[in-house]
This record gives C-alpha cells, sequence and structure tokens, in this order.
C-alpha cells in the first residue's frame, strides 16, 4: 500500500518503512508525528484518491533525526557596478521512517508525542506581565486645591496628555501654578522629566495672565 502526503508545501509518495527527508517538523528523535493530509491511499487500481484529501485516511512517521540540508551558494552579480554577493543557506530538515498508512479511519497503534514544555516552563509557574507604564497612576506630588479645574492647555506647550499628568499630580488650576515657589517648580520639574522647561517656557508668567483673565 502506497500514500500520497503534503507536508511543507510538497508532495511525496511513500509507503511503509519508507525514509526520506522533509521540511523541518516538530517533535525529537523517536517521537511519532501524524500527517492527515493524504491525497492519495491505496494499492494499484483500488487507490482512492482525495478531494482534496482522502477522509478517513492517516499515515504516521517516526522521527528518525532533526539536522539541517547542503549549503546552497547563491551568487549576484551587476554587471559594471562593482557589485556582488554571495550568500549560503542550509535549509532545516527533518527525517522520518513511514511507519503506518491507515484507512477508514482506524486508528495508529503509537499515538504521536504531545508538544513537550521546555524546562523552565514546566518548572515556574507562568509569571504574571508587569505592568506597562501607561498603567501605572502616578503619585500626587501636590494637593488640588478646591474648586473645578482649569483648562490647563491653554499654557503654551501643555496638550491633553500633559494635562492629564498635571492633574494625576495633584496640579489643577492656574491660580496654583501662578504661585509656585522656586521649590515647587524644581520638583514637579523632577516629576515630568522636563530639565528646566518649565521656566524656558514661563509657565508661572503664563499661568498669571490666565488666571487674571479667568476672574
Amino acid at each position: 500500500m502506497f500514500a500520497v502526503i503534503k507536508t511543507g508545501g510538497k508532495q511525496y509518495t511513500v509507503a511503509a518503512d519508507d525514509l526520506l527527508k522533509v521540511e523541518k517538523l516538530a517533535g525529537d528523535t523517536g517521537d511519532m508525528i501524524e500527517f492527515t493530509q493524504i491525497l492519495m491511499v491505496g494499492e494499484g487500481a483500488d487507490a482512492a484518491i482525495g478531494k482534496p484529501f482522502v477522509e478517513g485516511a492517516l499515515v504516521t512517521a517516526e522521527v528518525m533525526d532533526q539536522g539541517r540540508a547542503r549549503k546552497v551558494i547563491a551568487f549576484k552579480k551587476r554587471r559594471r557596478q562593482n557589485s556582488k554577493r554571495t550568500r549560503g543557506h542550509r535549509q532545516h530538515e527533518t527525517t522520518i521512517r513511514i511507519a503506518e498508512i491507515l484507512t477508514g479511519g482506524a486508528k495508529p497503534s503509537k499515538k504521536a508525542a504531545a508538544p513537550k514544555k521546555t524546562e523552565a516552563a514546566a518548572e515556574a509557574p507562568k509569571a504574571k506581565a508587569a505592568p506597562k507604564a501607561a498603567d501605572t497612576a502616578p503619585a500626587a506630588v501636590f494637593t488640588a486645591p478646591a474648586g473645578a479645574a482649569d483648562d490647563l492647555k491653554k499654557i503654551s506647550g501643555v496638550g491633553p496628555a500633559l494635562e492629564k499628568k498635571l492633574h494625576a499630580f495633584g496640579v489643577t488650576q492656574f491660580a496654583q501654578i501662578a504661585a509656585f515657589t522656586p521649590e515647587d517648580v524644581v520638583k514637579l520639574d523632577d516629576a515630568l522629566s522636563f530639565k528646566g522647561r518649565i521656566e524656558r517656557d514661563d509657565w508661572i508668567g503664563q499661568a498669571k495672565t490666565l488666571s487674571e483673565a479667568t476672574k
């Protein structure tokens, strides 16, 4: 009995005890693997042809070796361009021995090996993902004053994202910024990692003007 199997985008005609090399398959030496994409199976004129695969057909094989094919050299040269390139490639491949060709939904005598976990994954419990910086709320630096928050985006250089950070740090009103001491400026500058931007953009002067305009 023979079968035509499909694996790695290629088709192979196989029979029991055949030894062949195919594109790399998962598994260690001695593992059993199963091929379910069977295009044709049978003997002589009684062979069944799949549409596209034969229903209930199965081919099992034993992994004999995991290796690599011979190196293939690719050479490219561009005429009169002083350009040439040489590259080598060795395709990963798996050597298998066909064990059984089954039809009609028959079960194999040896089941295929289940995917193995790595030693680290088997021994250590699944670690929780560390929280992203965006998911961690910043701690308040100042005590937010009573009353509604002002539109801090009116300060030059402050956008929606920066306004949210300022609110999280307890900065919500123009009058609050206008009353900042040098120590307050240093504290907020460090919290935002601005490196002097508050003074360069004159946030205090802008805040005083905006605070007076809103009275």
